[in-house]
C-alpha cells in the first residue's frame, strides 16, 4: 500500500486526480474520467501515454503486461514510456528519444522522466532491480529495459554487418551498456526463433 496507489491482483488502483497513464487506461473507474494527450512541440511520449483526469477509484491494468511494478522517484528516473501504466501527471519532467545506434533511429525508443513522486510501470515479465556499482557496467537487452536512475545508457554491438545498417531494423546483437553508479529495473526477454530459407520442396 502506498499513500497515492495500490497493486494489488494485477491492478494499480489510484484515487480521484489527475494521472499519467499508458494507453488505453484506466481498465475501470468510479464516477467520471476525462481523457486528453500531451501537450507540446515535440513530445517524444505522447503516442504512448495520456493524461486522464477522475473524480473516483480509478484501476489501471494491461492484461499484455501483467506484471505491475511501483518505483519510487526519490532521484531521478528514466522509464521506457511504453511501459508506463500510471503516475502522478505532476511527476513527469519530460521526455526524449534514446538512439541506441548513433545517428539512427534503428532501435530507439521514446523514454519519460521523472524526478518525485512514483510510477507504477507494466511489463509482460517480472521486473528485477539491479544496482551497478561506481566503475561497473551492467548490459541489457534494449527489449528488457524498463527504467533506471543516472546517465543514459550507451549502445553496444560486438559486429556491426553491411546489412545491419541497410536493413530497416537493430542489428541482431545490440545491447545496452549502463555505467555505474545507478539502478537499473529489467524485465525478461522473448525469445524469437530466426527466419530460415527454404531451398527445395
Amino acid at each position: 500500500m502506498n499513500a497515492n496507489v495500490t497493486i494489488e491482483n494485477g491492478f494499480a488502483e489510484v484515487g480521484a486526480g489527475t494521472w499519467l497513464a499508458g494507453r488505453g487506461q484506466p481498465a475501470a473507474f468510479f464516477g467520471d474520467a476525462a481523457r486528453r494527450g500531451l501537450k507540446g512541440w515535440f513530445v517524444r511520449d505522447r503516442s504512448s501515454l495520456d493524461v486522464i483526469q477522475t473524480t473516483g477509484r480509478t484501476l489501471c491494468a494491461d492484461s499484455s503486461r501483467p506484471f505491475l511494478t511501483h518505483i519510487p522517484c526519490a532521484a531521478p528516473v528514466t522509464v521506457v514510456s511504453a511501459k508506463v501504466l500510471v503516475a502522478p501527471v505532476a511527476a513527469r519532467t519530460g521526455a526524449e528519444l534514446v538512439k541506441v545506434v548513433p545517428m539512427s533511429l534503428k532501435g530507439s525508443f521514446a523514454v519519460t522522466k521523472f524526478e518525485k513522486e512514483w510510477v507504477a510501470t507494466a511489463t509482460a515479465s517480472r521486473t528485477t532491480r539491479l544496482v551497478v556499482e561506481d566503475g561497473g557496467t551492467l548490459s541489457v537487452r534494449p527489449e528488457s529495459t524498463v527504467a533506471w536512475t543516472g546517465n543514459r545508457p550507451t549502445g553496444f554491438v560486438r559486429r556491426l554487418r553491411l546489412r545491419d545498417i541497410l536493413l530497416p531494423r537493430a542489428p541482431r546483437d545490440l545491447m545496452l551498456h549502463f555505467h555505474g553508479p545507478c539502478i537499473v529495473w529489467v524485465e525478461g526477454t522473448e525469445y524469437r526463433p530466426r527466419r530460415r530459407r527454404v531451398y527445395g520442396v
